[in-house]
Parts: structure tokens; sequence; C-alpha cells
């Protein structure tokens, strides 16, 4: 018996949503410029459920790029009016379109020329007529069994929020690394944690000059702990790179003269690197397909900044 209510209410809320498809049109753009071209923040506004999609749309766009708040409609009359200014624009969220504390709004709204996008079920609405834009959420029924509790409603509501987030974030050319940056933490912000983050730099990386004989090679090598070094010129420009792979090769090649060698006559001299701002999933991913355990860490004139090793990126827990 449970499972045919999950069936149905996931069906019905899937139609919902896919209803939604035969509706857009020029409407959806012209909502989607409008809240591009705000000057100002995009401020959400519902009451009950509404008000409840209306903050998480509003996290959504924030964190995508586009500032905005939730206002709730009620507390709007008891001071929080204030949180709407000339240069904003206002996203109204009614399925029935005569919510009567959004309704209230309207006044201020005119005054202060705010553009005003409703996303309501009831086209013919008061809400609906007041509007710049008007995007259709209506749906054929709840997924309620008594047809009643908002379900399918809610499931649309939340969709073309999510619409209208996406359609913002590709119109700003939102970047991984704009995402990074307002997502610091957590699994997300480990995720999209950069390489100059977690490289090992200053004291802790291991780097030799391209004149360096062996006996002070291996003793850089061990003191850093990483399993290599880099090398480098002059310039500190990396020349190369020497592991602990080389060092065991060598010795069986060379055996007892390897130690009167310099690293520049044995290192590898075209050695993967990374630039510092890549994400470290890239780093990761990038060993992984070589099949290696480090990178240097290099800027744009190839001076040396860091090394990223594989067991640093495996403790962020990146997979």
């Amino acid at each position: 018996m449970s499972l045919e209510t999950a069936r149905r209410v996931l069906r019905i809320e899937a139609q919902a949503i896919e209803g939604l498809l035969g509706r857009l049109d020029a409407r959806f753009d012209k909502a989607v410029e409008l809240l591009f071209q705000c000057k100002g923040r995009v401020v959400v506004t519902g009451i009950g459920k509404s008000g409840l999609i209306g903050r998480k749309v509003a996290a959504t766009f924030s964190s995508t790029g586009t500032p905005s708040l939730f206002l709730h409609p009620a507390e709007a009359h008891h001071g929080d009016l204030g949180m709407l200014v000339r240069a904003d624009v206002l996203l109204a969220i009614s399925y029935g379109g005569e919510t009567q504390e959004i309704i209230a709004l309207l006044d201020t709204v005119k005054r202060l020329s705010i553009p005003l996008v409703t996303l309501t079920g009831n086209p013919r609405s008061t809400l609906a007529a007041a509007s710049d834009v008007l995007l259709d959420i209506s749906v054929k029924e709840e997924a309620c069994s008594l047809n009643l509790t908002p379900t399918a409603s809610t499931a649309a509501s939340m969709a073309m929020g999510d619409a209208l987030a996406i359609a913002l974030l590709e119109r700003r050319g939102f970047t991984p690394g704009d995402f990074a940056a307002l997502h610091p933490g957590g699994q997300l912000g480990k995720k999209l944690m950069r390489v100059e983050n977690v490289m090992h730099s200053g004291d802790a990386l291991p780097r030799v000059h391209v004149t360096a004989k062996m006996p002070d090679v291996i003793y850089e090598m061990s003191a850093k702990g990483l399993g290599m070094t880099t090398v480098v010129d002059d310039g500190s420009r990396l020349a190369g790179v020497f592991t602990d792979g080389d060092l065991r090769r060598l010795m069986q090649k060379r055996k007892g003269e390897s130690l009167e060698l310099t690293v520049g006559e044995c290192m590898t001299r075209t050695p993967v690197t990374i630039a510092p701002k890549e994400l470290a999933s890239a780093a990761l991913n990038l060993m992984e397909q070589r099949k290696i355990t480090s990178v240097a860490v290099v800027d744009s004139d190839r001076r040396v900044l860091g090394v990223v090793h594989l067991h640093d990126l495996w403790t962020l827990e990146l997979f």
C-alpha cells in the first residue's frame, strides 16, 4: 500500500514538472533578463509552503552568483519593507495568486518601480495581473489523495526556481572557480579547493639546484618526505624532477658512480606540472591518469611554487 502511494506521488510530481516544459516561452527569457540586469538584489517572497520554497530559491540564487534574500511578506509590514530598494527585483511565489500579504506589498513595489516576476498557478489572479513577468506553474492535481496538500505544486515551484537560477548561472558565465569562492566549507568546499591551498610550499617544498650532487638530493628528498624533489635553475624555474623511482633505477644502472653525478644529469626533464589556481580535484585526476604520486606546481613563467601530493588529496575525500 505504501509503495503504491509513493509511486503515485512521484508519478504525479514528475508529471507536474514535465508539464512546465510546454509552457516555457519568451516570458521565461524576459524573467531571466530582468533578474540578470538587476543592480540590487533579487528579493524572493512567499508565505506558507511557498515561503519555504522561496527561501530555498533565494539561497540557490545567492550561491550561484545572483545576490538574493528572502522577504517574509507578513514581516514586511512590521518593518522589513526596508529590505526593498529601487534597484531590486521582486520574485513572488504564490500558487493561488491571491496571497493577501503579498498583494499588500504591491503599492510599495510600484512606488519604488521594482520589477515583479511572479510564479503562480493562477494566471488570472490579482498578483498575475500586477506582474511584469508571469511564469505559469499550474498543475493538474496535487499528489495528496485529498488533492489539498501542496505537493505537486510545490515541486513545480521549486523546479521553476531552479530553472531560473541555472539559466542565470549560465547567463553570467559562472565558473567552478566562482562556485568555489562561494562554497569554502563542507564537502563542496573540499571538492572545489584549489591546488594552492593544498600544496607543499615554502620550507616544506623539496627543491634542489640543477647542479646539486646526489648526496644532497637524497638528503632533500628524505627531509621533505614526499618521495621526490623539484629541480630548479638559477631563476628558480623548473628544470625537472627527481623521484625515489629515479634514484632506484640510477643505483641499479650506474651503481657506485651514481653519487658523483649531478641531479641535472639524471632528472626527468619534462615533468607533469599544474597551475596553482587549478582545482585540487583536477590535480587528483591528473595524477591518477599519469600514474604518479606528485605534481610540481608552477606559475606562468615555470617558477616552482610548490608540490601537491596524492596522499594529501586522498585525505580531502575528493572521491
